[in-house]
């Protein structure tokens, strides 16, 4: 047995059942035992892919993600992927492998270290080979504790020496890591937190990822419906009440024109396991009359260079909001009336005229008829860029079917995404909006997609540019000409590689595509071609145009 052989056997015990990876010198033969030992693997066409689709995976299904790629320009390959993890707290492993270390020069060497380290994920090099399983078991045992990337290098030449170790595994981290129970508010806090509540008169309810993970859903309609306060949720917890007739959707830049008039009524907002990001409050023009009492098991004063909550309850989302609803007493609904709930129901997420062009569409045109015709248990994920604001708005859809990333701010990782998801949901039909500039950064894995089968339909809202940039050009009264590139035949490459591709030039056909979709599965690329002259309300309101 080699070394090799033990390293996808500690992988193995960790539960992982699923693996992106992009093989080289210094992880194929750990990678090819890892697939032996029944692990399903992703193997994608580029290093960054495997990763952004670790993510997804682990953010879909609350596991640690896996990935391994090669040394050198594997590993340096990971540089977008990796931060972007660790600001959205995502758990994940990647064994990189390490340059052999008998050679006194390697073409693929540099020092790995200071790159992982500064994306703020964690790097460790494994030389010991005695020691390799157990510095497995903790590297996951790592990721999870801290919610973060831990990057595995290990010399090639290490992995492939004979094993003379023990033949016994270390026990899995998922026996040893604690097993806690949530945290229940302190009384003085509760008492303060309550009494802060009683003083206000417009409250929004804002739930985050932390309330989604701790199933503070039905507590947080409970809470609002108690004390006549609206609900809104960060934009990665897009959907967790989604039925709700109260319900702002997403709270921050994104906001749609009732929310950002509810909430600049609002004197208060109870943030609810959420990281209270300057995006979620739109660099704080979202809410200027509101203080913010944070629920959270670690509730912060500053966040991202701006005091984000003048008061906190540390506790567990859930059992924090449903100790505020047993101690308050129950208001008459004067915000919740029956004309907000229609205005919600009704308003558009942005009104603002544009002059129509023949053979273009509106995207919001193009989200409405995708909202209304898609089914409601596909999958559906939301990548980053200018179209994405659109898609944040599909109202019947409900959290655990919507998946968004983006707390680096990258584009180029929808495609990632959906393979992340894809794998994590193998029986479920994925849907991708991307944009045209984001898909074409990695548009080599739709030959991975059609290679693994996966069930994967792409919308592909094309400008022919990069659609924030050419806005906010305009915006300062610049020419766009290095933002606009034309469009692309999406259509066209996607049979190329094996897909179906379509341009859709009438929105009266997309049910009939959605149903003919959904009958046969499999994977294609839908073209929308769009305006780019149509610019959502979050570039305006950040890119005035001159003399405005």
């Amino acid at each position: 047995m080699k070394v090799f052989d033990i390293l996808a056997r500690a992988v193995a015990q960790e539960g992982v059942t699923d693996a992106f990876a992009l093989l080289g010198d210094a992880n194929m033969n750990f990678a090819t035992r890892l697939a032996e030992q029944g692990c399903r693997m992703v193997y994608v066409r580029h290093e960054h892919c495997a990763a952004a689709a670790a993510m997804a995976y682990a953010r879909k299904t609350g596991r640690t993600g896996f990935a391994t790629v090669t040394c050198g320009p594997g590993l340096t390959q990971l540089m977008t992927a990796l931060p972007a993890a660790v600001r959205a707290r995502l758990p994940m492993v990647v064994l990189a492998g390490e340059p052999p270390l008998k050679s006194g020069w390697y073409n693929q060497a540099i020092d790995q270290a200071p790159f992982v380290t500064a994306t703020g994920s964690a790097y460790h090099a494994l030389h010991l080979p005695d020691r390799m399983p157990t510095a497995i078991r903790d590297a996951f045992a790592q990721a999870a504790r801290e919610r973060r990337p831990v990057v595995l290098g290990i010399p090639f030449d290490l992995q492939d020496r004979d094993w003379t170790g023990a033949s016994a595994l270390p026990t899995p981290s998922a026996e040893i890591l604690p097993r806690l129970f949530p945290i229940p508010p302190h009384p003085e806090d509760l008492a303060r937190a309550a009494e802060m509540i009683a003083g206000a008169r417009r409250v929004i309810v804002m739930a985050g990822m932390g309330a989604v993970e701790a199933g503070a859903g039905p507590a947080c309609r409970a809470l609002a419906a108690r004390i006549d306060a609206l609900l809104s949720t960060t934009l990665p917890a897009r959907g967790l009440f989604h039925d709700d007739p109260f319900s702002l959707n997403v709270a921050g830049g994104f906001s749609h024109e009732v929310a950002r008039a509810c909430f600049a009524q609002a004197d208060l907002v109870i943030a609810v396991g959420g990281s209270l990001a300057r995006h979620n409050a739109d660099g704080g023009a979202l809410w200027p009359k509101a203080q913010v009492l944070q629920i959270d098991t670690d509730p912060v004063s500053l966040s991202q260079g701006r005091v984000a909550a003048e008061a906190h309850l540390r506790a567990d989302a859930r059992l924090g909001v449903e100790a505020l609803t047993a101690a308050l007493p129950e208001r008459a609904p004067d915000w919740r009336s029956a004309d907000l709930a229609e205005r919600i129901r009704t308003a558009s997420p942005d009104s603002t005229r544009f002059a129509p062009e023949p053979g273009l569409h509106d995207p919001r045109d193009v989200v409405a008829a995708l909202e209304a015709a898609l089914p409601g248990d596909w999958q559906m994920v939301n990548s980053s860029g200018h179209c994405s604001f659109y898609v944040a708005h599909m109202p019947s859809r409900p959290q655990e079917k919507f998946l968004t990333i983006r707390e680096f701010g990258a584009i180029g990782n929808g495609i990632s995404f959906a393979m992340g998801v894809a794998a994590a949901r193998p029986d479920e039909t994925v849907v991708l909006f991307d944009g045209d500039g984001s898909l074409l950064m990695h548009v080599q894995e739709l030959e991975t997609i059609a290679r693994h089968k996966m069930n994967i339909l792409i919308v592909a809202l094309n400008d022919g540019a990069y659609g924030s940039e050419i806005h906010k050009l305009r915006a300062e009264g610049l020419s766009d000409e290095g933002a606009v590139f034309g469009r692309t035949d999406l259509a066209a490459i996607a049979r190329g590689f094996g897909i179906g591709g379509q341009t859709v030039t009438d929105l009266a056909a997309l049910p009939e595509m959605i149903r003919a979709f959904a009958q046969t599965g499999g994977a294609a690329v839908w073209d929308v071609p769009i305006s780019d002259q149509v610019h959502s309300p979050v570039i305006a309101r950040a890119h005035p145009p001159k003399g405005h």
